[in-house]
């Protein structure tokens, strides 16, 4: 196993990391595909649960919102697509050790694997730096997202049960029409129906970021 580079190593100090044991980093920067002893799956378990402590401890003190409100906006914020959105800001992707097979089918880029990495590096400063440096680094990672409208409006499977209930129809329902690609890249697809309405089908990286796609898009189309 080789070492960070030092171009990781610069990376992570810009973006407010501190490097202490350096086979933590490196693990937190390894797909399992690469066939290494240890990847980013254990620090990406820790990592999630101190990214939604810390991000439930600033909306609880930023807002006096009900609990549903909070839960809404804290959902979007820790969700796969936020996660691999703020990786992609900070420029993450060329730093993720990921075998050459699964780079060429698009790893780099998947929501999935750049969501578990920024979530295995938070893992890492955690255990690495503690609590208070974990934190600090999130709230800058999401500053932007904490002040921004994530998780404002209404999820889109929530409307849409709102709006079937709302015209005295079926509960929509969803189903999985595909799932492509492999394990790595996955492709789902989902299709939704309202009974006596119509169906619309949506394609996600995660089975439920399809879900949340079709919903919208049913209720572009018939709400």
């Amino acid at each position: 196993m080789t070492g960070l580079t030092q171009e990781t190593r610069e990376w992570l100090e810009v973006n407010g990391f501190a490097i202490r044991e350096e086979a933590l980093w490196l693990a937190a920067f390894t797909h399992g595909s690469t066939g290494e002893k240890r990847d980013y799956q254990r620090l990406e378990f820790l990592g999630d649960r101190v990214l939604g402590l810390v991000i439930a401890d600033s909306l609880y003190a930023r807002s006096d919102a009900p609990e549903g409100r909070l839960s809404q906006r804290l959902n979007a914020l820790v969700s796969r697509e936020m996660c691999a959105n703020v990786a992609r800001q900070i420029g993450l992707p060329p730093h993720i050790r990921i075998s050459k097979q699964a780079h060429e089918d698009g790893g780099r880029d998947s929501d999935n694997i750049l969501g578990d990495v920024i979530e295995a590096l938070l893992g890492a400063q955690f255990l690495d730096n503690g609590f208070d440096a974990a934190r600090d680094v999130i709230l800058k990672l999401w500053q932007s997202a904490l002040e921004g409208n994530a998780g404002q409006s209404k999820h889109p499977k929530s409307a849409l049960q709102e709006w079937a209930a709302g015209n005295q129809r079926r509960p929509p329902e969803y189903s999985l029409v595909d799932r492509s690609g492999p394990d790595h890249a996955a492709q789902f697809t989902v299709k939704v129906e309202v009974y006596k309405v119509g169906s619309v089908e949506a394609t996600a990286s995660s089975k439920q970021e399809a879900e949340k796609q079709a919903a919208k898009v049913f209720m572009e189309k018939f709400g």
